[in-house]
């Protein structure tokens, strides 16, 4: 099973050489068996790539993620029709109710918002807000129809870091949380794609000018995760987004988490979770979908 994430960082030239990633960097050479990779994260400005290299990447599902000036990823190579019963998927995806999605919708969400109440009292925010965003989860409706996500998150930012606060500030903790969720929306969409499902055929994202609906969907139940990780590790850093910061963002992804009493990777988690939704889709029975939790995270990791 492929476990490594590999970070290329001014790489001269990635190339295939017998079933092996070669990367060279002016005398330097390093290979990694293709099988023992799940991503790719490329860095730098000067860095060739040959295209029979980029091919066993798809045969391999092995994601490819570039990365900007700022080290935030901007694109993603993936596979294509990789999965053996891609076509049949794809009918059966394009065939979901509007119940079965606002009904797995509420689920999805639903773990979103419970892991940033566990992380929001792991940090001591006062009793009050925590009451609050209680009482937003337990008012969710099927399809989150009265935005309970927006009110939550908007609570839970502001006990986190201040009234002041938005997302859109250009700041460390912004800027590692942006490359955080960008690894895992890397992550998740290498998965769904292997799956045999459309990465834009969302169950509540719908923008037709995002590619990856499905992908942001999904991933929701592990932001809270990234932003403890990030909030631990990374954010104490002084310089922004310093390599160090960067492949220690990288390494969250074989972190383990314990599900159904087993302790896994957060990547092989990942691969479970989106094989319950599949399942939880076929039988229209959310119930099926596995549940992701931050204290198993973190219990995990202590």
């Amino acid at each position: 099973m492929s476990w490594r994430i590999v970070h290329v960082k001014e790489g001269d030239v990635l190339r295939l050489r017998l079933d092996s990633l070669e990367v060279r960097k002016r005398e330097d050479k390093v290979y990694i068996p293709l099988a023992d990779i799940t991503m790719i994260v490329l860095e730098g400005n000067r860095t060739a790539i040959t295209t029979k290299l980029l091919s066993s990447l798809s045969q391999n599902n092995v994601a490819l993620v570039i990365c900007d000036d700022k080290y935030l990823p901007v694109g993603i190579y993936l596979p294509y029709g990789q999965y053996h019963h891609y076509s049949k998927r794809v009918i059966k995806q394009a065939e979901w109710t509007t119940d079965q999605k606002g009904l797995i919708w509420q689920n999805v969400v639903g773990q979103k918002m419970n892991n940033q109440l566990m992380y929001a009292k792991y940090c001591g925010v006062e009793k009050e807000r925590l009451e609050l965003i209680t009482d937003l989860i337990a008012s969710l409706t099927i399809g989150d129809a009265t935005n309970r996500e927006g009110h939550v998150a908007k609570v839970y930012f502001d006990s986190l870091y201040g009234k002041s606060f938005t997302r859109d500030d250009d700041n460390l903790i912004n800027g590692a949380m942006n490359f955080g969720y960008a690894i895992l929306r890397s992550c998740m969409a290498r998965i769904v794609v292997g799956n045999g499902l459309v990465t834009m055929l969302g169950i509540f994202h719908h923008n037709e000018f995002n590619s990856f609906n499905l992908v942001d969907d999904l991933m929701e139940p592990y932001r809270p995760l990234m932003d403890y990780w990030v909030n631990k590790y990374v954010i104490n850093d002084q310089e922004y987004l310093s390599y160090e910061a960067r492949l220690k963002i990288i390494e969250f992804m074989n972190q383990k988490i314990q599900i159904n009493n087993k302790k896994m990777t957060i990547d092989n988690s990942m691969q479970e979770y989106v094989a319950s939704f599949v399942a939880s889709m076929d039988e229209q029975d959310p119930s099926l979908l596995l549940k992701i939790d931050l204290n198993n995270f973190i219990g995990a990791e202590s």
